[in-house]
């Protein structure tokens, strides 16, 4: 999915529901188009300057648009690779089993974001009650025909499933649709190719996009083999000539020698990551990680707190690079606040471990404030999406506040008595009118190390430097100005206390 100028849509951006064509007769048997009782994103996104900072990318990001372009629809598969610049419309597909119909749509208009966010227009959707997907064409051969006729008649170029297709089954069904056909795992690699703006950001996502493209690489035909070998070229006469070396060949060894660049040049971005860490370790300054699920509103929150301008949007995977920006409790104590990636069911494993540098900052902090969106139709999902991802970095025994943002949009009480049962000590958060900050800002400063550790000293005037490092690093009990210098009381950490004893005095 390429990005390019700004053209209007053909086709209005409303809700999907809305939008749903509807094709020539009933639906097929077995079939279901998803209904409105999913939701995957709020129907409007606000900021505010003073409190959002000057979202600076925004305007960089409304900047992109795409391109709209003629009937799409395929003689031939192989045309795939060759299609112009425009924008891509699309069919979603998905599979579910008896029982869980509400989970499916809820995945499905999950999907219908990401789509959306990805830069693709969703013409329709469509859902099959099965036990299994089928191992060849995922949806069956009978149905894949139907579905077929569904892209020709909506004049849809792309097909989306919702779950991570083997290569054999997304060959299979492109044979028979005569479109592209991706899943769900291709439209988030596709998002944070569009969003990283880091260097670590992009050569992360890039080899993410490596790993999950070498299994399903494709060639076409014998126009890629390649004859070489030996002196055959050479007209060295018979029994010279070598097999060589196929295109596919070729194209699986250059990705292998890219991954393996990326890979030490990611790991040659820890030095300067561990040293921003070490220094943080070295004036013991407590670290607070948020995370939570994408569009749960982590930037929003951080903006809130610290004013940081992180780029705040309605859509999915709106940001990516870790953001760090400093706090302070009531009583004067700083701490880091990071913001993360944000987390989505059915995370790609290849994204998790790309990621897994940025995730550090999770493993290594002192406390987790982990967002959720109360106004999400299954916020128990996403608790255990996160949760999952937090498990994998070793994360679980560190001290967790779970918050429920965007309690604004909420209907009436009874949803949070539901929200309540689900997670006792939450605290209930709008990240957007405030309510609930002042309160997750205490429990922040309950949570995060504090210096425990009294001394006495007393400092000569000459040395201002250690009473501003006791501001900024301990607590200050009392001070008092006498001919020898500052008289202090504090609370400090143990290693201060080591590096402080030169001043230390008697308690009278």
């Amino acid at each position: 999915m390429l990005m390019s100028e700004n053209v209007d849509s053909p086709v209005e951006s409303d809700d999907v529901v809305a939008r749903v064509l509807a094709h020539a007769g009933a639906p097929a048997a077995g079939h279901t188009v998803f209904g409105s009782s999913a939701q995957a994103l709020q129907s409007s996104s606000h900021y505010e300057e003073s409190r959002d900072g000057d979202q600076f990318d925004r305007e960089d990001r409304q900047a992109l648009r795409r391109v709209a372009g003629l009937s799409t629809e395929l003689d031939d598969v192989t045309e795939v690779e060759y299609r112009q610049l425009r924008i891509e419309r699309v069919v979603l597909i998905g599979i579910y089993t008896q029982g869980n119909t509400v989970d499916a749509e809820n995945s499905m208009r999950e999907l219908y974001a990401l789509a959306e966010t990805a830069g693709a227009v969703v013409l329709d959707g469509l859902l099959q009650r099965r036990a299994n997907p089928d191992p060849s064409t995922y949806f069956g051969k009978g149905k894949a025909e139907e579905l077929r006729g569904i892209v020709a008649a909506s004049g849809a170029d792309t097909v989306i499933a919702d779950t991570e297709l083997a290569p054999s089954q997304r060959r299979a069904l492109e044979d028979i649709v005569k479109v592209k056909v991706i899943d769900r795992t291709a439209v988030i690699l596709d998002i944070f190719s569009q969003h990283a703006k880091s260097r670590e950001g992009k050569a992360q996502v890039e080899l993410a996009q490596l790993e999950y493209m070498l299994p399903r690489l494709r060639g076409w035909g014998e126009a890629l083999s390649r004859q070489g070998g030996g002196a055959g070229g050479s007209g060295d006469g018979m029994g010279s000539r070598g097999p060589g070396e196929t295109k596919i060949e070729l194209d699986r060894r250059r990705i292998h020698t890219r991954m393996s660049r990326l890979r030490k040049q990611i790991k040659g971005f820890a030095p300067a990551r561990e040293a921003k860490r070490a220094n943080r370790n070295r004036f013991e300054v407590p670290s607070v990680a948020i995370v939570g699920y994408t569009n749960a509103g982590k930037s929003s929150l951080l903006n809130h707190i610290t004013n940081a301008g992180v780029l705040v949007e309605n859509a999915l995977f709106a940001t990516l690079d870790a953001t760090v920006r400093k706090s302070v409790t009531a009583d004067g104590r700083p701490y880091t606040l990071t913001d993360t990636v944000g987390f989505v069911r059915n995370l790609p494993h290849q994204l998790v471990e790309a990621f897994r540098s940025t995730l550090e900052e999770v493993g290594d902090s002192d406390v987790i404030v982990h967002v959720v969106d109360a106004s999400h139709p299954d916020p128990a999902s996403q608790l255990a999406t996160v949760r999952e991802v937090i498990a994998e970095v070793e994360a679980r025994e560190i001290p967790e506040i779970v918050v429920f943002n965007k309690v604004d949009l909420l209907q009436d009480d009874d949803q949070r008595l539901l929200l309540r049962a689900l997670e006792p000590a939450a605290i209930f958060v709008s990240a957007r009118t405030g309510e609930g900050v002042a309160e997750l800002q205490a429990r922040i400063a309950e949570l995060v190390p504090s210096p425990d550790v009294q001394v006495e000293l007393l400092v000569p005037y000459d040395r201002g430097d250690v009473v501003a490092g006791l501001h900024d690093r301990g607590r200050i009990l009392s001070t008092e100005y006498v001919e020898g210098g500052t008289r202090v009381s504090a609370m400090v950490n143990g290693m201060d206390e080591a590096a402080l004893k030169e001043f230390s005095v008697v308690s009278a």
